[in-house]
Parts: C-alpha cells; sequence; structure tokens
C-alpha cells in the first residue's frame, strides 16, 4: 500500500506555501470552487507521474511571480519511508529526486507511486479527441508494464523522426524512412498487443463497478479500434509512404487508435446524459484502481476531485459505499458542500482529516 503521510508545497499553482500531514485513509478538502482544493490533489498527481493532471507546461505550474516551484512527499510504501522531491526553476531542467538521489530517466519513477485520480476534467476523455482516451490506456498500462511504457518512448521517438523525414522528403531517401518504420513496427505490435490483452481484463471489471453505481440495466463497453486490428504495420507504413510526403506526417500506427465509449451500443458522447457521462467515467476509474491492485501493483491512492455533482442521490450513495470499503486505502476527496464529505466520514469507522481550503491556505478542520 502506498501512503502519503506529508506534504510540503511552494509555488505551486496558486498555493504559496503550505506544510499538511494526512490520515491513512480519508482526507477530505471542502471550500469554495477557485480556492485551490483541485490544485492540491494535482500536486500530488505530480508526484506520481512528473506532470500535472491537466497536461499544463511546467512553466505555468510555477505560481504568479515565482522562479521556481517545489514539491516534496514523505510516504511509505509496504511500511517502509520514501521521500520524494520535485524542484521546477524556469527555463531549467527539472529535478525529481527519490530520497535524495535524482533520477537519470523521469521514465524510471512511473509506477513506483500509483495513483488514481477522478476529476471533472475527465470529460475530455468523452467528448475530446482519440489522443485523450489513448493517454488514459497508456498511463493505466504504463503503471504495471514497463516494458510496454518503454515501447511507447521508442515508438513516439521514432514517430517524430519519420515525421520530420515527411517533411523534409526531398532530401531523404528510402533507407532513411526504413530505418524508423522498423522501429515503428516493433514498438508498434508490441504495444497493439498489450492493449488488447488490457481491455481483456478490464471490460469485465469496469462494467461490474458501473452496475453497481447505477444499478439499473444500462450497458457499457469500451471498444478499440486500431488500423494494426486488419493490416500488418509493415505493410501500411511503406504503402502509404508517398501520401505520407504529400501530407507531411504520418498517417498509419498505433498513434492513430481509439477507444469508443459506448452506452447502449451508441457512442456515450452522442447519446449519454451528463449523469450517465459521470457515472461512466467513475466506474472507470474506480475500475482502474481495482484493475492495478489484481496486476500486483501497491494499493494506490485515489483522488476525487468534485464527484458528486451532476448525479442523483442514489448514484451519490452507491459510490459512497465504495470508497468508504476497505478495498480502498488512502483516499483524497474534494467538494464544495461539506454534505457528501459528511455523509461518507460517518458511514466508515476510519481515521479522517478534513481540511477547510480557502485562496490557497488550508486549515485543518478536524484530525
Amino acid at each position: 500500500m502506498v501512503i502519503i503521510e506529508k506534504l510540503s508545497i511552494l509555488n505551486f499553482k496558486n498555493i504559496e506555501q503550505v506544510d499538511l500531514s494526512f490520515s491513512p485513509k480519508m482526507n477530505c478538502f471542502f471550500g469554495n470552487n477557485g480556492m485551490g482544493k483541485t490544485n492540491l490533489l494535482d500536486a500530488l498527481f505530480y508526484l506520481s507521474f512528473c506532470k500535472s493532471y491537466t497536461n499544463l507546461p511546467d512553466s505555468q505550474i510555477i505560481r504568479h511571480e515565482s522562479d521556481f516551484c517545489m514539491l516534496q512527499g514523505f510516504y511509505t510504501i509496504g511500511g517502509q519511508p520514501e521521500e520524494f522531491y520535485c524542484g521546477i526553476k524556469k527555463k531549467q531542467r527539472k529535478q525529481f529526486k527519490r530520497n535524495k538521489k535524482e533520477y537519470e530517466k523521469l521514465s524510471d519513477h512511473i509506477g513506483f507511486l500509483p495513483l488514481v485520480m477522478v476529476s471533472p476534467s475527465d470529460t475530455d476523455l468523452i467528448q475530446g479527441g482519440s489522443e485523450d482516451r489513448r493517454k488514459f490506456v497508456d498511463m493505466v498500462i504504463s503503471q504495471y508494464d514497463k516494458d510496454y511504457l518503454h515501447a511507447l518512448i521508442r515508438y513516439n521517438k521514432a514517430l517524430e523522426q519519420r515525421n520530420a523525414l515527411l517533411k523534409n522528403n526531398t532530401l531523404a531517401d528510402d533507407s532513411l524512412f526504413e530505418i524508423w518504420e522498423e522501429q515503428m513496427v516493433e514498438a508498434g505490435n508490441m504495444i497493439h498487443e498489450k492493449r488488447n490483452l488490457f481491455l481483456k481484463e478490464f471490460i469485465p471489471i469496469f462494467q461490474h463497478f458501473h452496475q453497481f453505481i447505477c444499478e439499473m440495466g444500462e450497458e457499457v463497453d469500451l471498444i478499440y479500434e486500431s488500423q494494426l486490428d486488419s493490416a500488418d504495420l509493415s505493410e501500411l507504413l511503406p504503402n502509404k509512404r508517398e501520401r505520407d510526403k504529400i501530407l507531411g506526417y504520418s498517417t498509419q500506427g498505433i498513434h492513430k487508435d481509439d477507444f469508443n465509449f459506448m452506452l447502449g451500443g451508441y457512442l456515450m458522447k452522442k447519446v449519454g446524459s451528463q449523469g450517465q457521462s459521470k457515472t461512466y467515467l467513475i466506474a472507470l476509474k474506480l475500475a482502474q484502481f481495482d484493475f492495478l491492485v489484481r496486476m500486483g501493483s501497491n494499493r494506490p491512492i485515489l483522488l476525487l476531485d468534485d464527484i458528486f455533482d451532476k448525479l442523483d442521490a442514489r448514484r451519490v450513495e452507491q459510490i459512497i459505499k465504495l470508497v468508504a470499503d476497505d478495498k480502498f486505502g488512502q483516499i483524497f476527496i474534494t467538494d464544495t458542500n461539506r454534505k457528501y464529505l459528511d455523509e461518507i466520514l460517518r458511514k466508515m469507522n476510519h481515521d479522517y482529516t478534513l481540511f477547510y481550503v480557502e485562496n490557497g491556505n488550508v486549515e485543518i478542520i478536524k484530525n
């Protein structure tokens, strides 16, 4: 199990300076919108993934009128103490350290602090483009499968080089294209295979959580679409090379994959209400948590950001039942209203800490 015991923040978004100690089970932040509740969760996310949940560039993470920011987390992982530090200075390479030793590659850190976050911005998974859905699947698999993460890195590097050749094709002969295409094929085939294996295991777990929350006969699915389903990438790339030269980018490969979010056999983004979409996303993320544990990961930290808005009372009650269960480890939850937070805390026979957030300042109400 992964537990963060203490967190120090300096100049991260609207938070000037805070030093917080947490409950090993439930931590609740309440306050009005725009006060910094989500930023606190994003700081935890950053320490797990070396980036912001909203994919903000590091230059925009540093608090206005400051030149640097710092995050420091003191964790226990499987009962052992661990310290993680991130320092970001403008126009400099960020530092990321474990127990005061800097990582050579940030990818070495991914998966060490497993974490699942549910956020209002998750609606981009439904309404946004295929890139958002690929990133979600890639993030889940990368947390337990380093080979997959390294294949993604190799593929994206080769794709970038091939695209550079396509934009300057007058200078490139076929042998140069073949070098990068060979790397795309090798890494792409592995990624395609592992995405298929992941969904085979993941979808039944997701459907179980969704059924528990909605208690209705709504059928949900997650359908993988890939050019590699019906053709070999080693043929697709050379066959489309001349066309790609005209366009200036690569039209074939696993970077074009999509994952269709389905409700009752139709695309969720076309037929789903706000409540149905939110239920789908919450079930998806809780299934992510359960799946990572099944894959041998340390029990992740769970971040729930403003999850009750747009949901009817019955679905809220079902979600509260789920998160109060002992299967979940340390939980961080935000809401503008204490009503739901108090309801969760009443149902739990666990230690908890309650915080009030205002203008980037955090006050402990109860611990």
